[in-house]
């Protein structure tokens, strides 16, 4: 979550299944942001800054290319051709430009990671938890729903077909993508002496790990203004493995007055008291 260099290898390249078990083969996803495509703001946003500031200068028509790949949905052999205004899902013809994140027949980076998932865990079932066992079934419907989730993403921000249920646009993914800027590693050293506080006010039912990540994350991105920050929650529970971070280690840093939060819709922000 600090390495924003790192976590764009995390989403664009192949993760190596021969190693995987049950804490790491869905690497910096969880089965909310298969199913319900929550999180996915952070995930854009990174793919696109990391092409965006390839050259240096911004290249805000690279970056839309390179969502377009990363979300491409195969068309279907029964698919009627696109009716004239209706946005296209199927971008195999941007393969050559982004072969890592688009194959010549359109499958996406995103749509691959969950066929290969759901493969992986029938194959594999003693490898995953019996709770993740029966993941492959909620997953079903994926490639319809990936589709339709691909052309709301498309919408133009002031389009009269925009509806208040389209919570991300290309548009407002670019728009942060230039905000924030190129990738960068975040990540920092604490003194042996802080770090040992951070260990002694951590809550009972918190791994220290968690209160040190977050504060080093507070940290780097405090912004001019405002003592608060945004916390991609869905990200951070993808990130440590579990959702026990967003469901329960957000609660007990707060009720031991560590942190407040307002959280919804899988992002939240907080106020760090430490």
């Amino acid at each position: 979550m600090l390495n924003e260099k790192e976590e764009l290898l995390a989403y664009t390249t192949k993760p190596d299944y021969r190693t995987a078990d049950k804490h790491t083969y869905l690497g910096r996803f969880n089965f909310d942001m298969l199913t319900k495509f929550i999180g996915l703001t952070r995930v854009l946003t990174i793919v696109a800054r990391g092409y965006m500031f390839e050259s240096g200068e911004a290249n805000i028509d690279r970056a839309r290319q390179a969502l377009c790949a990363w979300c491409s949905v195969p068309n279907k052999k029964t698919d009627q051709p696109k009716k004239e205004g209706q946005s296209e899902t199927d971008f195999r013809y941007l393969h050559e430009q982004f072969p890592a994140l688009v194959d010549s027949k359109g499958n996406g980076w995103f749509y691959t990671f969950v066929q290969n998932t759901i493969k992986f865990i029938k194959d594999n079932p003693d490898k995953v938890s019996k709770y993740d066992q029966k993941k492959p079934d909620k997953l079903k419907g994926f490639a319809s729903a990936w589709r339709k989730k691909v052309m709301q993403y498309q919408v133009p921000l002031y389009s009269s077909k925009t509806q208040g249920s389209f919570l991300i646009h290309f548009d407002d993914i670019l728009a942060d993508a230039f905000e924030q800027g190129a990738l960068q590693n975040k990540d920092f050293e604490l003194s042996p002496e802080f770090t040992e506080q951070l260990i002694s006010a951590t809550p009972k039912g918190v791994k220290p790990e968690v209160l040190i990540t977050l504060y080093k994350y507070y940290m780097a991105n405090t912004q001019i203004g405002t003592d608060w920050v945004i916390l991609p929650v869905t990200n951070f529970d993808a990130y440590f493995g579990t959702t026990a971070f967003g469901r329960r280690c957000l609660q007990l840093l707060k009720e031991a007055n560590i942190i407040e939060t307002e959280t919804g819709y899988g992002v939240s922000r907080y106020l760090l008291k430490v």
